[in-house]
């Protein structure tokens, strides 16, 4: 897992998923507000992925530490739980049970995400010991900390995937379609739900569902700062598809070597925090390299260059 502002760190897969992620820092920010991890579960039988990025203005300027915890505390509840989606596996008749608990876990992770807030400000008081006048019940002001939140766990047999605020979740299928579970449209504005807010499960959104015919190719999941980055919602939906095709025909260390270049790529546009985390299908290079792997090989490149291209044709500022 990453911390804040630090590159993230990976760990490989033994069974049937490899794991990528990186995160960059905004252009000209002192640092980044986005945080990042993934884990492998079970020898590799389960992943587990999140990101989360801290609202970064004047008004949350402790949200580096609000994306971190968030992180932290999905990963802490989401590990027992994939552990659980293992075991169950493709048992229909666990799966009620499995659901219950995919609703009870948003919960779990705000209130130790709470707590965390809590204990901070209560060492380190956000302002100086002083309670704001809108801050909730003459308590602490945690919008000091506010942060969205992405997670999923992922198996051969099942998905789960929660989301809180901005940001994107694309599973590719098999075919190559990416679809996009938790999208609610295009954003409106700078505003997003956020864990500082009351009972921020309720806000939650989530996703489950069992593969019948085999796992997807690649679950990815990203801030909104790569989305931003394209001059449409098909531009990221390529760069997702791209990254895929060449997991699939180079192998996920190719990806992985190259990951940090194609989001600072992005980042420039944007000009926000960037993070992409995934899970891939673990299948070896092609050997040797055909037509069609080269075509692949330059498709993750070539949807962060269309994005440029897009934006000089609608004449937009970056």
């Amino acid at each position: 897992m990453s911390g804040p502002s630090t590159p993230a760190r990976t760990r490989a897969t033994t069974g049937g998923w490899a794991i990528l992620g990186a995160t960059v820092k905004g252009v000209g920010k002192k640092y980044s507000q986005d945080s990042c991890g993934t884990l492998s579960v079970a020898q590799g039988r389960a992943a587990v992925l999140t990101v989360a990025d801290g609202h970064g203005s004047a008004a949350h300027f402790r949200s580096d530490l609000g994306s971190w915890w968030a992180v932290e505390e999905f990963t802490a509840c989401a590990e027992g739980f994939a552990r659980e989606v293992v075991r169950v596996g493709d048992d229909a008749t666990g799966w009620t049970g499995l659901r219950a608990e995919a609703r009870r876990l948003p919960q779990q992770v705000a209130h130790r995400w709470r707590e965390r807030a809590l204990l901070h400000d209560w060492n380190s008081p956000a302002h100086g010991g002083l309670r704001l006048p809108g801050a909730v019940g003459g308590g602490p002001d945690l919008a000091v900390y506010g942060s969205t939140l992405i997670g999923a766990v992922l198996t051969e047999h099942m998905l789960f995937c929660w989301q809180l605020g901005d940001g994107d979740i694309v599973l590719v299928d098999a075919d190559g379609t990416p679809r996009t579970p938790l999208s609610t449209g295009p954003d409106m504005g700078d505003e997003t739900d956020s864990l500082c807010e009351p009972e921020p499960w309720r806000k939650m959104r989530s996703h489950w569902q069992p593969f019948t015919t085999g796992p997807p190719p690649a679950v990815l999941i990203s801030t909104d700062g790569l989305s931003k980055s394209f001059a449409d919602h098909q531009g990221f939906l390529d760069f997702a598809t791209g990254v895929t095709e060449r997991a699939a025909g180079q192998g996920v260390p190719a990806v992985q070597a190259q990951l940090a270049d194609w989001l600072e790529r992005a980042a420039k546009y944007s000009g926000d925090d960037t993070t992409f985390v995934g899970a891939l299908a673990a299948t070896a290079p092609a050997e040797p390299e055909s037509a069609a792997d080269r075509s692949a090989e330059s498709a993750a490149d070539r949807a962060v260059d269309c994005s440029a291209e897009q934006e000089a044709e609608k004449g937009t500022a970056w």
